[in-house]
């Protein structure tokens, strides 16, 4: 049976939304070394869980800050979050296409679907967003990614595109607002997209308070090898921030993620932060960061510290 599809007006967008339950396929490349991993028994739920749903916004291009890009956009809504009298909560993942691919090493709807049911989370909204792409628009053409602009740059300039115009057009899409207390806002992503989650809780703890980076690149590539540093030589931050990488994760020219992401983790020891690491065996793929996600998402959204 076709799914239905409608047009997105508000904000004068006209995107169209497509409900559907098959994401764009992973294609993010998953080594020999990470076969050992795979999604986390919250990944499988029951026939009695109920499902929530997911929208499909296909080339968004309406964007300002990263102007003459396109990217797709998938929004995760709980069961019954009509029925909810409090805002719900917020996880944003970068590459998220990844994230919420059903059959992908995450798949952090059923995951969610999972986590609500039983109660050990709140109701949550996913927001999955894919990195730009530059297009030609008279020639209607892909001229190049975009990823390593929006995502290894430690500027603030990311974090406001989720603030200025893709949770708008959540919110919107929703009809109400999302939770404002940091607590109960999450960022996550993987390699370069998990170093944006933590640059966006960095220069905004009021707008993500708890982090969730996958072999974050912490490594020299527009100057994530500094933060460390900073984190050491900076008051501390009110983030809590669940790190994850492993053994055989890459080694290359900007430097070691293994040994980047050991550092991150002894930087946020020293300065107090409330904080895990978990390092594995793996590889630079997100099959170790699946087999652990519902165990990362229960931390991150408990308030014990």
């Amino acid at each position: 049976m076709p799914m239905d599809t409608k047009t997105y007006e508000t904000l004068g967008l006209h995107l169209p939304l497509q409900r559907t339950k098959k994401p764009a396929p992973w294609s993010w490349t998953e080594p020999d070394g990470d076969r050992q991993y795979n999604p986390c028994s919250e990944a499988y739920p029951s026939d009695d869980v109920p499902r929530g749903d997911v929208v499909h916004i296909k080339n968004f291009s309406e964007s300002q800050i990263f102007a003459d890009t396109t990217r797709d956009i998938y929004i995760y809504t709980p069961h019954n979050l009509d029925k909810s009298s409090e805002p719900p909560s917020l996880a944003f993942f970068n590459d998220g296409a990844g994230y919420i691919s059903p059959d992908g090493p995450v798949r952090a709807g059923q995951v969610f679907d999972s986590l609500i049911h039983s109660g050990e989370i709140s109701p949550t909204v996913g927001v999955f967003v894919n990195p730009g792409q530059l297009i030609n628009k008279e020639a209607k053409v892909i001229v190049s990614d975009q990823r390593s602009y929006e995502y290894d740059s430690i500027t603030p300039d990311f974090l406001n595109f989720i603030n200025e115009e893709i949770l708008p057009l959540v919110e919107s899409h929703l009809g109400r607002a999302l939770h404002t207390d940091p607590a109960r806002r999450l960022i996550g992503g993987i390699s370069s997209g998990g170093i944006c989650a933590f640059n966006a809780a960095w220069h905004s703890p009021e707008s993500f308070g708890r982090v969730l980076s996958h072999c974050g690149s912490f490594t020299n590539i527009r100057g994530g090898h500094n933060f460390p540093y900073l984190v050491r030589s900076t008051d501390p931050k009110q983030i809590k921030v669940f790190l994850q990488s492993g053994e055989q994760d890459l080694n290359i020219v900007p430097g070691s993620w293994s040994i980047a992401n050991q550092d991150m983790a002894a930087a946020l020891e020293f300065s107090g932060y409330d904080y895990k690491f978990v390092y594995g065996e793996g590889a630079h793929s997100l099959r170790h960061g699946g087999a652990i996600f519902a165990d990362s998402i229960r931390w991150l959204f408990s308030h014990k510290t």
